[in-house]
């Protein structure tokens, strides 16, 4: 059962304000949520394993209910295969400068390829549940986008979030 909080909803209009004001995808907004909450940069959203990586309901409900509260949009966009996908846009202002943690990690996450990001935090997911070979259980569990080296992608992408200047080293994977 989901416990959104104000602070839950206010922190879902941050990142995307960090964000310049657009994050596209759900997957997305889940995994820079992650691992801000590792980096000891979040709010305190919980999250769980699910078929794509760190999964937070407090999250899903605050974005549903930010639009209610705050300068706040989630619009359906449909893609060139058929699917559809989510752009969160808002124009609240971003409290910090450009140079601070919080925002470079929104940043590394908004311009970083979708898969890649969805394998690297999967992986930092897992070793920050006690898993010995977290790249390798994420090449388990993710068999179809591991390929074509989008592995040695995220690896690179984790590695770029790991020299940011956090307040929390991500795990050592």
């Amino acid at each position: 059962m989901s416990t959104t909080t104000h602070r839950d909803i206010e922190e879902v209009v941050r990142m995307v304000a960090a964000a310049d004001g657009e994050l596209v995808g759900r997957t997305r907004l889940q995994k820079t949520a992650f691992l801000l909450e590792l980096a000891g940069l979040g709010s305190g959203y919980r999250f769980s394993y699910k078929h794509y990586g760190p999964f937070s309901e407090d999250l899903a409900s605050a974005v549903d209910v930010a639009p209610l509260l705050f300068d706040f949009e989630e619009t359906q966009k449909r893609s060139g295969w058929g699917g559809t996908y989510s752009v969160f846009s808002s124009h609240a202002q971003y409290e910090g400068d450009g140079d601070d943690p919080y925002r470079m990690l929104v940043s590394v996450a908004k311009s970083a390829n979708p898969i890649a990001l969805e394998l690297a935090a999967t992986a930092a997911y897992l070793a920050s549940v006690g898993e010995a070979d977290p790249w390798g259980e994420t090449e388990r569990r993710k068999p179809e986008k591991t390929t074509d080296g989008r592995l040695d992608l995220a690896k690179t992408l984790y590695g770029r979030f790991k020299s940011l200047p956090l307040p929390e080293s991500l795990p050592d994977i």
